[in-house]
């Protein structure tokens, strides 16, 4: 991301790709949040959440495990729209690839927030 003339950073284009997965996800699951991920790979995976009496995940995590099941075994970065950056996902994500980076964004897109990798 590199800071834009408004001031606030600018998101890659693949970032802004896990941008538009991200918004899809919400918008088809009515949800007030949703995320997308990309592996390490550079495919894409997105998830809104999900909630019942069972079972409780973020988006996040969500798009994580469909990465993992999918075969994914890294991760290059993640975009939570309208999330937190204290997604309970966020620990899967540093587990299972430590300098994968996560950017926050509100619901247009626009971004809030950047959490690096540890690696």
């Amino acid at each position: 991301m590199t800071p834009s003339p408004s001031g606030q950073p600018d998101l890659s284009d693949e970032d802004q790709k896990l941008v538009v997965l991200a918004r899809g996800a919400l918008a088809r699951a009515e949800t007030p949040s949703a995320a997308a991920v990309r592996d390490g790979d550079g495919r894409t995976y997105a998830g809104a959440p999900v909630t019942t009496s069972t079972l409780t995940l973020s988006g996040l995590q969500v798009a994580v495990a469909t990465a993992l099941s999918s075969g994914a075994q890294a991760f290059e970065a993640a975009v939570l729209v309208n999330g937190d950056a204290d997604d309970p996902g966020m620990a899967t994500l540093a587990e299972i690839t430590p300098s994968a980076y996560a950017v926050v964004t509100d619901l247009s897109g626009t971004p809030t927030g950047r959490t690096d990798g540890r690696g």
